[in-house]
């Protein structure tokens, strides 16, 4: 009879892993060891630990260095990778996940396109015993989502809510708020991610919830009037659409780049740079200190951190994608011996179904004087490439 539940999948895996040891002395042996048939995915791999990781694009260096950190963490475990992007194609991803459980994934690791479209994918995985972790982005709607590994998404948009304040004058970079600052009201505009994106709305009420006691005072005033997520989001993050979104509102509301705008709360680094190249176009800068609007950020991307460097935009969220990729070989070892991976947070993320166990990680909010520090002294980035705004090969 086939066991169900978390603790049912992540006794078959340790089941399948046992099965390695005895035939190769070691657990996730690059090898299939002496376990008879069953109808568990992990179980038909015949002692190899197998692990399907799924990456939504291979458009964002982001996602490339996630999905390569990941895979190489697992095959320094001892586990077999079958990595796939699905270049923001949500048939695509359905489809790459369909083939790594038939061909005998054990556990899966996903960062979904969207949310919401995976049903059937982990309707299947159930029935199998396959263990399924998100993967940075949760999964929406289903109970066969076992675990969730990804940043604090909320603090990622408080951190980018505090960013832009800091680049504004009204706060230090802790949030204090200075007796220096500017009375106003100062002109800021919002963007927020793409809405099938359930991180998209954490970030954008993080951030809010930083920004709206200076909205409410009348500090800040959001001149084009649009405020809400549904009004300011981005479909699949896309630089061009952030770009055009960006020109009409300068178009409708700023007289073209006439009148005086003081910042952009952006929550992703290529949104970022969509936006900087339209305020640039409207003849605002071409740097903050010639009066480029501060531009916040997310994800460290290399074009950007030189664009910081270079006093272009004002700030970027890293998050460490060697950090998530490490704490996601964490969980899939605990599954694989037959425990119950450590969560740090049990009460946060309901994906509609059920609270997902989560295992959240610290961000960092770069700016020009720490960029140095945490992208390159810590070995992230090396000056030429930042120099460069292109990872040297």
């Amino acid at each position: 009879m086939k066991t169900r539940g978390f603790f049912g999948k992540i006794a078959t895996v340790a089941a399948t892993c046992a099965a390695g040891a005895l035939a190769l002395s070691g657990c996730a042996g690059g090898g299939a060891g002496g376990a008879t048939g069953s109808d568990s995915g992990a179980a038909s791999n015949g002692g190899t630990v197998k692990v399907g990781v799924a990456m939504p694009t291979q458009t964002s260096e982001r996602w490339i260095a996630d999905g390569n950190a990941v895979k190489s963490g697992l095959e320094a475990a001892g586990y077999e990778v079958d990595l796939q992007f699905a270049n923001d194609d949500i048939p695509t991803q359905t489809q790459q996940i369909d083939q790594m459980i038939t061909n005998g994934a054990t556990m899966l690791v996903i960062a979904a396109i969207d949310g919401t479209a995976l049903s059937s994918q982990l309707d299947t995985a159930g029935a199998k015993n396959i263990p399924v972790i998100a993967y940075d982005r949760l999964i929406r709607d289903n109970e066969n989502v076992d675990f969730y590994v990804s940043f604090d998404n909320f603090k990622v948009g408080v951190a980018q809510g505090n960013a832009l304040l800091y680049g504004l004058g009204l706060t230090d970079k802790d949030g204090k708020k200075l007796d220096s600052a500017p009375k106003g009201p100062l002109n800021i505009e919002l963007f927020a991610g793409s809405p099938d994106d359930n991180n998209a709305k954490f970030f954008f009420d993080g951030a809010m919830s930083v920004l709206r006691p200076f909205l409410d005072d009348g500090t800040l005033v959001v001149k084009s009037g649009q405020t809400s997520f549904d009004q300011v989001a981005i479909l699949r993050w896309q630089q061009e659409v952030a770009q055009k979104r960006m020109e009409d509102l300068l178009t409708s509301t700023y007289g073209g780049g006439s009148e005086p705008l003081a910042g952009v709360l952006s929550p992703f680094d290529g949104i970022s740079r969509g936006i900087i190249t339209a305020l640039q176009g409207a003849g605002y800068g071409p740097t903050i200190k010639d009066g480029l609007p501060a531009v916040t950020g997310q994800d460290a991307e290399i074009a950007s951190a030189k664009m910081i460097n270079d006093g272009i935009q004002q700030s970027t969220i890293f998050k460490d994608t060697r950090t998530l990729a490490a704490q996601s070989v964490t969980v899939i070892k605990a599954m694989a011996e037959g425990s119950e991976p450590e969560a740090n947070d049990t009460t946060t993320y309901n994906n509609g179904v059920k609270v997902v166990p989560s295992y959240l990680l610290e961000v960092e909010t770069i700016y020009t004087d720490n960029l140095k520090e945490k992208l390159i002294d810590s070995g992230y980035y090396t000056q030429a490439d930042v120099d460069a705004g292109v990872v040297k090969k």
